[in-house]
Protein backbone atom coordinates (compact mmCIF):
# COMPACT_ATOMS: atom_id res chain seq x y z
CA UNK A 1 0.00 0.00 0.00
CA UNK A 2 1.60 3.25 -0.87
CA UNK A 3 1.84 6.44 0.96
CA UNK A 4 -1.11 8.05 -0.80
CA UNK A 5 -3.34 5.32 0.15
CA UNK A 6 -2.10 4.89 3.67
CA UNK A 7 -3.22 8.37 4.07
CA UNK A 8 -6.66 7.85 2.68
CA UNK A 9 -7.18 5.00 4.85
CA UNK A 10 -5.89 6.71 8.03
CA UNK A 11 -7.46 9.67 7.34
CA UNK A 12 -10.98 7.54 6.68
CA UNK A 13 -11.07 6.32 9.79
CA UNK A 14 -9.78 9.40 11.36
CA UNK A 15 -13.13 10.65 9.90
CA UNK A 16 -15.52 8.47 10.87
CA UNK A 17 -14.08 7.91 14.66
CA UNK A 18 -14.54 11.77 15.06
CA UNK A 19 -18.07 11.90 12.84
CA UNK A 20 -19.46 8.81 15.12
CA UNK A 21 -18.21 10.84 18.69
CA UNK A 22 -20.04 14.33 17.00
CA UNK A 23 -23.37 12.46 16.27
CA UNK A 24 -23.25 9.80 19.37
CA UNK A 25 -22.95 13.17 21.05
CA UNK A 26 -25.50 14.77 19.08
CA UNK A 27 -28.04 11.70 19.72
CA UNK A 28 -27.36 10.65 23.19
CA UNK A 29 -31.12 11.83 24.55
CA UNK A 30 -32.18 9.43 21.92
CA UNK A 31 -30.38 6.79 22.63
CA UNK A 32 -32.83 5.27 24.58
CA UNK A 33 -34.76 4.94 21.98
CA UNK A 34 -32.18 3.47 19.50
CA UNK A 35 -31.28 0.69 21.87
CA UNK A 36 -34.74 -0.40 22.21
CA UNK A 37 -35.65 -0.25 18.85
CA UNK A 38 -32.62 -2.57 18.38
CA UNK A 39 -33.92 -5.14 21.33
CA UNK A 40 -37.43 -5.28 19.80
CA UNK A 41 -36.25 -5.63 16.13
CA UNK A 42 -34.38 -8.84 17.58
CA UNK A 43 -37.55 -9.85 19.20
CA UNK A 44 -39.82 -9.68 16.12
CA UNK A 45 -37.63 -10.41 13.61
CA UNK A 46 -38.58 -13.65 13.23
CA UNK A 47 -42.16 -12.41 12.74
CA UNK A 48 -41.56 -10.08 10.43
CA UNK A 49 -39.57 -12.60 7.97
CA UNK A 50 -42.32 -15.20 8.46
CA UNK A 51 -45.11 -12.48 7.30
CA UNK A 52 -42.86 -11.31 4.48
CA UNK A 53 -41.21 -14.20 2.95
CA UNK A 54 -43.31 -17.32 3.79
CA UNK A 55 -47.02 -15.33 3.66
CA UNK A 56 -45.64 -12.84 0.93
CA UNK A 57 -46.83 -9.79 2.79
CA UNK A 58 -46.47 -6.50 1.81
CA UNK A 59 -43.42 -5.26 3.65
CA UNK A 60 -44.49 -1.79 5.13
CA UNK A 61 -47.80 -3.78 5.94
CA UNK A 62 -46.32 -6.45 7.65
CA UNK A 63 -43.93 -3.37 9.03
CA UNK A 64 -47.07 -1.52 10.69
CA UNK A 65 -48.73 -4.55 12.22
CA UNK A 66 -45.66 -5.41 14.28
CA UNK A 67 -45.36 -1.77 15.58
CA UNK A 68 -48.91 -2.07 16.39
CA UNK A 69 -48.21 -5.15 18.09
CA UNK A 70 -44.78 -3.29 19.87
CA UNK A 71 -47.75 -0.13 20.95
CA UNK A 72 -49.97 -2.82 22.88
CA UNK A 73 -47.90 -5.02 24.39
CA UNK A 74 -44.91 -2.90 25.29
CA UNK A 75 -44.97 0.67 24.83
CA UNK A 76 -48.74 1.20 26.22
CA UNK A 77 -48.33 -0.77 29.18
CA UNK A 78 -45.06 0.38 30.54
CA UNK A 79 -46.66 4.11 29.84
CA UNK A 80 -49.63 3.39 32.06
CA UNK A 81 -47.51 1.67 34.67
CA UNK A 82 -45.41 4.76 35.27
CA UNK A 83 -48.37 7.01 34.93
CA UNK A 84 -50.12 4.89 37.34
CA UNK A 85 -46.96 5.08 39.76
CA UNK A 86 -46.66 8.75 39.29
CA UNK A 87 -50.25 9.46 40.38
CA UNK A 88 -49.95 7.28 43.16
CA UNK A 89 -46.91 9.16 44.40
CA UNK A 90 -48.76 12.49 44.15
CA UNK A 91 -51.65 11.12 45.91
CA UNK A 92 -49.30 9.86 49.02
CA UNK A 93 -49.00 12.59 52.03
CA UNK A 94 -46.63 11.01 54.58
CA UNK A 95 -46.07 13.19 57.81
CA UNK A 96 -42.24 12.53 58.48
CA UNK A 97 -42.57 14.78 61.84
CA UNK A 98 -44.80 11.77 63.09
CA UNK A 99 -42.26 9.61 61.87
CA UNK A 100 -39.36 11.08 63.11
CA UNK A 101 -41.62 11.69 66.54
CA UNK A 102 -42.29 7.81 66.87
CA UNK A 103 -38.60 7.38 66.00
CA UNK A 104 -37.36 9.11 68.85
CA UNK A 105 -40.29 7.02 70.90
CA UNK A 106 -38.50 4.18 70.21
CA UNK A 107 -35.09 5.59 70.42
CA UNK A 108 -35.84 6.57 74.08
CA UNK A 109 -36.22 3.27 74.74
CA UNK A 110 -33.26 2.21 74.99
CA UNK A 111 -31.69 4.98 77.15
CA UNK A 112 -30.33 7.01 74.56
CA UNK A 113 -29.98 10.80 74.56
CA UNK A 114 -31.34 11.37 71.03
CA UNK A 115 -30.26 15.16 71.02
CA UNK A 116 -26.80 13.94 70.02
CA UNK A 117 -28.39 12.25 66.62
CA UNK A 118 -28.28 14.69 63.80
CA UNK A 119 -30.50 12.14 61.68
CA UNK A 120 -33.93 13.64 64.19
CA UNK A 121 -33.32 17.20 63.38
CA UNK A 122 -34.94 19.80 61.70
CA UNK A 123 -33.08 20.30 58.89
CA UNK A 124 -32.63 16.44 57.86
CA UNK A 125 -36.22 16.56 57.75
CA UNK A 126 -36.31 19.32 55.33
CA UNK A 127 -33.76 18.07 53.44
CA UNK A 128 -35.34 14.55 53.39
CA UNK A 129 -38.78 16.29 52.02
CA UNK A 130 -37.08 18.34 49.64
CA UNK A 131 -35.27 15.28 48.36
CA UNK A 132 -38.45 13.14 47.92
CA UNK A 133 -40.22 15.63 46.28
CA UNK A 134 -36.89 16.53 43.66
CA UNK A 135 -37.43 12.61 42.66
CA UNK A 136 -40.88 12.54 42.57
CA UNK A 137 -40.32 15.85 39.71
CA UNK A 138 -37.63 13.54 38.02
CA UNK A 139 -39.92 10.70 37.89
CA UNK A 140 -42.56 12.96 36.37
CA UNK A 141 -40.02 14.65 34.27
CA UNK A 142 -38.93 11.07 32.99
CA UNK A 143 -42.73 10.58 31.18
CA UNK A 144 -41.58 13.48 28.48
CA UNK A 145 -38.76 11.57 27.73
CA UNK A 146 -40.52 8.16 27.68
CA UNK A 147 -43.00 9.57 25.24
CA UNK A 148 -39.75 11.19 22.78
CA UNK A 149 -38.02 7.98 22.93
CA UNK A 150 -41.22 5.64 22.06
CA UNK A 151 -41.72 7.93 18.77
CA UNK A 152 -38.15 7.78 18.04
CA UNK A 153 -38.41 3.75 18.90
CA UNK A 154 -41.28 2.95 16.41
CA UNK A 155 -39.93 5.72 14.38
CA UNK A 156 -36.15 3.54 13.97
CA UNK A 157 -37.94 0.29 14.06
CA UNK A 158 -40.35 0.73 11.08
CA UNK A 159 -37.56 1.31 8.99
CA UNK A 160 -34.90 -1.63 10.34
CA UNK A 161 -38.17 -3.88 9.79
CA UNK A 162 -38.57 -2.90 6.09
CA UNK A 163 -34.65 -3.54 5.54
CA UNK A 164 -33.87 -6.13 7.81
CA UNK A 165 -32.52 -8.49 5.81
CA UNK A 166 -30.14 -6.26 4.10
CA UNK A 167 -29.12 -4.61 7.03
CA UNK A 168 -27.96 -7.52 9.03
CA UNK A 169 -25.81 -8.96 5.97
CA UNK A 170 -24.17 -5.19 6.11
CA UNK A 171 -23.46 -5.75 10.16
CA UNK A 172 -22.65 -8.82 9.47
CA UNK A 173 -19.88 -8.06 6.54
CA UNK A 174 -18.23 -5.10 8.40
CA UNK A 175 -17.59 -6.84 11.63
CA UNK A 176 -13.87 -7.37 12.37
CA UNK A 177 -14.12 -11.32 12.78
CA UNK A 178 -13.51 -14.72 10.30
CA UNK A 179 -16.53 -16.50 9.84
CA UNK A 180 -16.77 -18.45 12.80
CA UNK A 181 -16.13 -15.56 15.12
CA UNK A 182 -19.11 -13.62 13.28
CA UNK A 183 -21.37 -16.28 14.33
CA UNK A 184 -19.88 -16.34 17.99
CA UNK A 185 -20.88 -12.71 18.51
CA UNK A 186 -24.40 -12.61 16.61
CA UNK A 187 -25.24 -15.23 18.72
CA UNK A 188 -24.18 -14.38 22.22
CA UNK A 189 -25.79 -10.68 21.12
CA UNK A 190 -28.96 -12.70 20.20
CA UNK A 191 -28.85 -14.80 23.23
CA UNK A 192 -28.19 -12.12 25.43
CA UNK A 193 -30.80 -9.46 24.16
CA UNK A 194 -33.51 -12.41 24.47
CA UNK A 195 -32.60 -13.50 27.64
CA UNK A 196 -32.25 -9.64 29.27
CA UNK A 197 -35.77 -8.44 27.54
CA UNK A 198 -37.59 -11.33 28.14
CA UNK A 199 -36.23 -12.39 31.56
CA UNK A 200 -35.69 -9.17 33.58
CA UNK A 201 -39.54 -7.63 32.76
CA UNK A 202 -40.57 -11.47 34.06
CA UNK A 203 -38.74 -11.07 36.86
CA UNK A 204 -39.70 -7.69 37.63
CA UNK A 205 -43.27 -8.88 37.16
CA UNK A 206 -43.08 -11.88 39.89
CA UNK A 207 -41.92 -9.76 42.39
CA UNK A 208 -43.97 -7.06 41.97
CA UNK A 209 -46.32 -9.62 42.53
CA UNK A 210 -44.82 -11.11 45.35
CA UNK A 211 -44.29 -7.74 47.41
CA UNK A 212 -47.87 -7.01 46.89
CA UNK A 213 -49.46 -10.19 48.01
CA UNK A 214 -47.11 -9.22 50.97
CA UNK A 215 -47.98 -6.25 51.36
CA UNK A 216 -51.37 -6.74 51.91
CA UNK A 217 -51.49 -9.61 54.40
CA UNK A 218 -49.80 -7.59 56.59
CA UNK A 219 -52.17 -4.20 55.99
CA UNK A 220 -49.29 -2.06 54.56
CA UNK A 221 -50.70 1.18 53.66
CA UNK A 222 -50.68 2.43 49.77
CA UNK A 223 -50.11 -1.79 49.18
CA UNK A 224 -50.12 -1.19 45.19
CA UNK A 225 -47.68 1.34 45.20
CA UNK A 226 -45.01 -0.41 47.27
CA UNK A 227 -45.81 -3.45 44.93
CA UNK A 228 -44.88 -1.07 41.84
CA UNK A 229 -41.83 0.15 43.68
CA UNK A 230 -40.63 -3.49 44.17
CA UNK A 231 -41.09 -3.87 40.64
CA UNK A 232 -38.70 -1.53 39.65
CA UNK A 233 -36.46 -2.06 42.30
CA UNK A 234 -35.75 -5.88 40.95
CA UNK A 235 -33.92 -4.38 37.97
CA UNK A 236 -31.35 -3.08 40.75
CA UNK A 237 -28.27 -5.81 41.23
CA UNK A 238 -27.35 -7.21 44.75
CA UNK A 239 -30.12 -4.82 46.58
CA UNK A 240 -32.86 -5.40 44.19
CA UNK A 241 -36.13 -4.91 46.18
CA UNK A 242 -34.78 -4.74 49.61
CA UNK A 243 -34.64 -0.89 49.02
CA UNK A 244 -37.66 -0.52 48.97
CA UNK A 245 -39.13 -3.59 51.72
CA UNK A 246 -36.23 -2.86 54.58
CA UNK A 247 -37.32 1.19 55.05
CA UNK A 248 -40.94 -0.50 55.11
CA UNK A 249 -40.27 -2.98 57.20
CA UNK A 250 -38.32 -0.08 60.05
CA UNK A 251 -41.31 2.49 58.89
CA UNK A 252 -44.42 0.04 60.15
CA UNK A 253 -41.87 -1.04 63.32
CA UNK A 254 -41.98 2.94 64.28
CA UNK A 255 -45.30 3.71 63.84
CA UNK A 256 -47.08 0.37 64.04
CA UNK A 257 -45.99 -2.87 65.42
CA UNK A 258 -42.42 -4.33 65.57
CA UNK A 259 -44.27 -7.78 65.32
CA UNK A 260 -45.76 -6.81 62.12
CA UNK A 261 -42.42 -5.47 61.11
CA UNK A 262 -40.81 -8.77 61.56
CA UNK A 263 -43.21 -10.82 59.98
CA UNK A 264 -43.21 -8.27 56.79
CA UNK A 265 -39.46 -8.67 57.04
CA UNK A 266 -39.20 -12.35 57.01
CA UNK A 267 -42.12 -12.96 54.47
CA UNK A 268 -39.72 -10.68 52.27
CA UNK A 269 -36.82 -12.48 53.03
CA UNK A 270 -37.78 -16.37 52.29
CA UNK A 271 -40.20 -15.55 49.43
CA UNK A 272 -39.45 -11.73 47.80
CA UNK A 273 -35.60 -12.30 47.95
CA UNK A 274 -35.69 -15.73 47.11
CA UNK A 275 -37.76 -14.88 44.06
CA UNK A 276 -34.70 -12.51 42.97
CA UNK A 277 -31.94 -14.94 43.15
CA UNK A 278 -33.71 -17.60 42.23
CA UNK A 279 -35.72 -16.01 39.03
CA UNK A 280 -32.94 -14.42 37.63
CA UNK A 281 -30.60 -16.16 37.36
CA UNK A 282 -32.24 -19.41 36.68
CA UNK A 283 -33.37 -17.54 33.79
CA UNK A 284 -29.68 -15.88 32.89
CA UNK A 285 -28.34 -19.19 32.52
CA UNK A 286 -31.20 -21.08 30.87
CA UNK A 287 -31.68 -18.51 28.24
CA UNK A 288 -28.05 -17.36 27.67
CA UNK A 289 -25.92 -19.33 29.81
CA UNK A 290 -24.65 -16.07 31.13
CA UNK A 291 -22.49 -16.28 34.35
CA UNK A 292 -24.32 -14.68 37.46
CA UNK A 293 -21.47 -12.50 38.24
CA UNK A 294 -21.70 -10.51 34.47
CA UNK A 295 -25.34 -10.20 34.83
CA UNK A 296 -24.92 -8.22 38.31
CA UNK A 297 -22.10 -5.79 37.09
CA UNK A 298 -23.30 -5.77 33.68
CA UNK A 299 -26.49 -4.24 34.95
CA UNK A 300 -24.32 -1.93 37.40
CA UNK A 301 -22.60 -0.81 34.06
CA UNK A 302 -24.89 -0.77 32.06
CA UNK A 303 -27.42 1.55 34.27
CA UNK A 304 -24.96 4.12 34.59
CA UNK A 305 -23.71 4.07 30.77
CA UNK A 306 -27.45 3.45 28.82
CA UNK A 307 -29.98 4.69 31.33
CA UNK A 308 -32.78 1.66 31.69
CA UNK A 309 -31.51 -0.31 28.82
CA UNK A 310 -28.61 -0.66 30.45
CA UNK A 311 -30.64 -3.87 32.50
CA UNK A 312 -30.14 -5.34 28.53
CA UNK A 313 -27.02 -4.08 26.55
CA UNK A 314 -25.17 -3.75 30.17
CA UNK A 315 -24.36 -7.29 30.78
CA UNK A 316 -24.46 -7.84 26.53
CA UNK A 317 -21.47 -5.50 26.75
CA UNK A 318 -19.50 -7.12 29.30
CA UNK A 319 -20.31 -10.33 27.70
CA UNK A 320 -18.78 -9.19 24.32
CA UNK A 321 -16.13 -7.87 26.18
CA UNK A 322 -14.95 -11.13 27.36
CA UNK A 323 -15.63 -13.17 23.86
CA UNK A 324 -13.49 -10.46 22.46
CA UNK A 325 -10.55 -11.21 24.52
CA UNK A 326 -11.54 -15.15 24.06
CA UNK A 327 -11.71 -14.56 20.26
CA UNK A 328 -8.21 -12.53 20.17
CA UNK A 329 -6.55 -15.71 22.75
CA UNK A 330 -7.33 -18.22 20.24
CA UNK A 331 -6.57 -16.11 17.06
CA UNK A 332 -2.93 -14.56 18.57
CA UNK A 333 -1.64 -16.20 21.26
CA UNK A 334 -2.80 -19.77 21.21
CA UNK A 335 -1.97 -19.71 17.23
CA UNK A 336 1.58 -18.42 18.03
CA UNK A 337 1.75 -21.55 20.87
CA UNK A 338 1.11 -23.63 18.24
CA UNK A 339 3.73 -22.36 15.72
CA UNK A 340 6.12 -22.25 18.50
Amino acid sequence: MTTKENYWKYFLIGFIILSGVILFRGFSSMLTGLLGAFTIYILVRKQMFFLTERRKWNKALAAVLLLLEVMLCVLVPTFLTVWLLVSKLSNVNIDFSALITAAQAQVSHFDVDIDHFDLFSADNLKSLTSYITRGVQIVIGEISSFVLNAIVLLFILYFMLLNGRKMEAYFTEILPFNEKHKKSVLKKVHSMVISNAVGIPLLAVIQGTIGFIGYLIFGVPNALLFGLFSCFASIIPVVGTAIVWLPLCLFIGFTQSWWIALGLGAYCVLLLTNADNVVRFFLQKKMANTHPLITVFGVIIGLSLFGFWGIIFGPLFLSLFFLCVDIFKQEYLDGKNIKK
